[in-house]
């Protein structure tokens, strides 16, 4: 579902929608006065945002479990696996696992770094089998607002080209909680992906979208991106912000015609049908669910997230004091 353009284009929200941005505030602070919170026996680091949809939470998750991985620890993948079917369901996740059932973003973490994954409504439920399983750390993908679970360290992702949007929060704008929320947070990332207009402000970390290859679904040599600059190409993302991808694209001249879908879309061949033979490039989250009807001229284009040493060396120091 696409949200409301009076979110991020400055027009004042329906009166309704401000009526129940009130109720829902209300009720989440009923309901955090009498949540119970659950510690485990491994420390736990959070990765959320503030605002619905997506900020780049999913590259970052999955740069920090490689970091951890590089650092001797054993990290662990926990997610709630939105969108997914059979959600009361709890599940292991690997790169094979059908996303329909595990969820996009569970599978493409279990894919890019090999790292136990496990899907469950119950986020306490799923760290348990997590350290059941062998892990030493518990990374929460998008788990800011799921307080039953104790959190050690918390990171939030923002938007650099959306930030809070109007302010408001949901329904009359896109903030799950207040944005001073954000400032209690250990580590708060601006996510800039290539835009070099976007600056951080103070006690943020920027953070940027690197790619550099775009990879054949079926299979085969990857192709440096810069060999689609002066092609048009289709472009197809189904994520929170669809335009950064195709500036993505844009910004190594590269031809777009854009397709974009709601977050978290589920594909079928039809939607990949454009009447044309030109090129179908798609973001990685898109192609782990069109791996199935997949042509020759289908490619996933990964992004990896770069940040400052200074920000490594920080988290990792945080979290090595708390082994």
């Amino acid at each position: 579902m696409k949200p409301p353009k009076y979110w991020f284009d400055g027009r004042r929200p329906p009166v309704h929608a401000r009526v129940l941005a009130r109720i829902y505030g209300a009720a989440a602070r009923l309901r955090l006065k009498f949540l119970r919170r659950h510690r485990v026996s491994r420390p736990v680091l959070v990765v959320g945002n503030l605002i619905a949809g997506g900020s780049g939470k999913t590259p970052l998750t999955i740069a920090i479990v490689e970091r951890l991985q590089a650092a001797g620890w054993t990290p662990g993948v926990a997610s709630r696996g939105y969108g997914r079917e059979a959600a009361g369901t709890p599940r292991w996740v690997e790169a094979v696992s059908d996303p329909a059932l595990s969820g996009d973003e569970p599978v493409l973490i279990a894919a890019r770094t090999g790292a136990k994954v496990r899907v469950d409504a119950d986020r306490v439920a799923a760290a348990r089998a997590l350290i059941a399983a062998g892990c030493d750390i518990v990374v929460c993908d998008d788990g800011l607002q799921h307080y039953r679970l104790h959190r050690d360290l918390e990171i939030e992702v923002i938007d650099g080209r959306r930030r809070y949007g109007n302010g408001e929060l949901i329904p009359a704008g896109p903030l799950r909680e207040p944005a001073e929320r954000g400032t209690r947070c250990d580590f708060r990332v601006l996510n800039t992906a290539m835009d070099a207009d976007v600056t951080p402000r103070f006690g943020e970390w920027p953070m940027a979208l690197e790619t550099g290859h775009a990879l054949p679904l079926l299979g085969g040599r990857p192709r440096r991106i810069e060999t689609f600059a002066g092609q048009r190409v289709h472009a197809v993302a189904g994520i929170g912000d669809p335009e950064r991808f195709f500036d993505t694209l844009r910004a190594h001249r590269i031809a777009v015609v854009p397709h974009a879908f709601a977050d978290h879309h589920r594909y079928t061949p039809e939607d990949l049908q454009f009447g044309s033979d030109l090129p179908v490039l798609m973001t990685e989250k898109d192609a782990v669910k069109c791996m199935r009807f997949a042509g020759e001229r289908h490619f996933s284009v990964p992004v990896s997230a770069r940040l400052p040493e200074a920000f490594w060396i920080a988290l990792l120091d945080r979290l090595s004091a708390l082994r």
